[in-house]
């Protein structure tokens, strides 16, 4: 009797498999590396391609290396340094680097005590730089750091695919043309970044939290690297409420990863949630960080501390019936007064729909419909099929689910609409 053995196409399979999903985990860390050696971050971007190809090619032939992201840095790197060597500014490369550059070592970091020895936090503020327009830095930073697609940052901005393309482009070449510094700079320069690396931040632990494309719903290492840069980022601003109120309302909304889906990786809903799986530690760094966050304060509340307040009154509630809804409708009143947004004001009703009842909350809803902002968006539909449903209002309530169910690109999420969708027609 025999047993079957894999077989190398199987080896080779695993192999590309392998490379896929850990240039996928390492590649904005390789980006930021090789652009402390390139200072820039379009070339930075292509090496860490030319890694890619390598590893495709080597790795189904020779193995998978024990540590592979340091491999594919190291050939990154690399090939860095062979590209400074070939530049006809090779001697000023140099001298900038500070030492032999076939050691393929990074250059001397700063000895201010505020600088952060982190590449990827430097990553961010570059391409947060004033030069490019909001919506410019933070589809970069989207592309670059957390790694998303065209199409993801897309759907985050609501936004044609053929407009976020020809962001990235343009703003590649601008940090490019403007000799842009691979930093973490200080005083007003750092001030006048802080609201869009907030921003940048926020979005990419969005985009893990809830996946706007594909077949999982949570996309771990996205929350990861935007929470481990959020704690930074307080660490560097200590005396900055709003840097603390995004710490604090990424905490809190991490707190419930492990109930947000079910053994079969499907969504769960806030209502439906076993909050005795939310992780505790958490929620006490979240308390810790919103603390701070009003400890620091001057003046009215910004945008992320009034967020991260309406975060801690889930997690202070038992139950979902037992959240206090009435602050929390209030804290979205004073955040749609704060910062205006279509969402925040959609947001809003789902919590008057608790507080006071899915009638007036309807109402809300109704006239965000000609948003054009909220168009294509699905949870606008999402949102009125809940109200609708628990207006009697079934055969309305079964179209809007059924909608957005065609709206999403989450294969999770069109799951869990649809189901929904039968719910209405049972």
């Amino acid at each position: 009797m025999t047993t079957s053995q894999p077989s190398r196409t199987d080896d080779r399979t695993d192999a590309r498999t392998s490379v896929e999903t850990v240039f996928r985990l390492e590649s904005p860390r390789i980006i930021a590396g090789v652009t402390r050696v390139v200072r820039d971050v379009g070339i930075a971007e292509e090496l860490a391609q030319d890694a890619l190809v390598a590893a495709l090619e080597q790795w189904p032939r020779d193995g998978v290396p024990d540590n592979p992201g340091a491999w594919l840095m190291a050939i990154a790197r690399r090939k860095a340094v062979d590209l400074v060597r070939r530049r006809e500014n090779y001697a000023r490369k140099l001298a900038e680097i500070g030492r032999d550059l076939s050691e393929t070592a990074p250059p001397e970091e700063p000895s201010d005590p505020e600088d952060i020895d982190d590449d990827l936090l430097r990553l961010v503020f570059t391409t947060c730089h004033p030069v490019l327009s909001a919506e410019a830095r933070t589809a970069l930073t989207l592309r670059l750091l957390g790694g998303l697609t065209t199409p993801e940052i897309a759907r985050a901005f609501l936004v044609p695919e053929a407009t976020v393309a020809q962001r990235i482009v343009r703003a590649k070449r601008t940090l490019a043309t403007k000799n842009i510094a691979f930093e973490v700079p200080y005083g007003p320069d750092r001030e006048a970044r802080l609201g869009s690396v907030l921003d940048v931040i926020y979005l990419i632990f969005n985009e893990g939290y809830a996946a706007t494309a594909g077949d999982d719903w949570l996309r771990p290492s996205l929350c990861e690297d935007a929470l481990r840069l959020a704690r930074l980022l307080s660490a560097l601003m200590p005396k900055e409420p709003e840097v603390h109120g995004l710490a604090a309302l990424l905490e809190f909304q991490a707190s419930r990863t492990a109930a947000r889906t079910g053994p079969r990786g499907e969504p769960v809903l806030l209502k439906d949630q076993n909050r005795s799986r939310w992780n505790r530690m958490l929620v006490a760094r979240g308390i810790r960080a919103l603390s701070r966050a009003e400890a620091t304060a001057v003046g009215a509340p910004g945008p992320y501390v009034l967020q991260a307040g309406i975060a801690a009154c889930h997690a202070h509630a038992y139950s979902y019936e037992e959240t206090d809804w009435r602050a929390i409708a209030t804290l979205y009143a004073l955040l749609a007064a704060r910062a205006p947004s279509p969402v925040v004001e959609l947001n809003r009703a789902v919590a008057v729909s608790m507080a006071e009842g899915p009638a007036p909350a309807l109402e809300i809803v109704d006239t965000l419909t000609g948003e054009p902002a909220l168009h294509d968006y699905h949870l606008l539909p999402s949102v009125r099929g809940d109200l609708l449903a628990r207006l009697g209002r079934t055969t309305e309530a079964r179209a809007e689910f059924e909608r957005a169910a065609a709206l999403t690109r989450n294969e999770r999420e069109r799951e869990l609409l649809l189901e929904r969708a039968r719910e209405c027609g049972s």
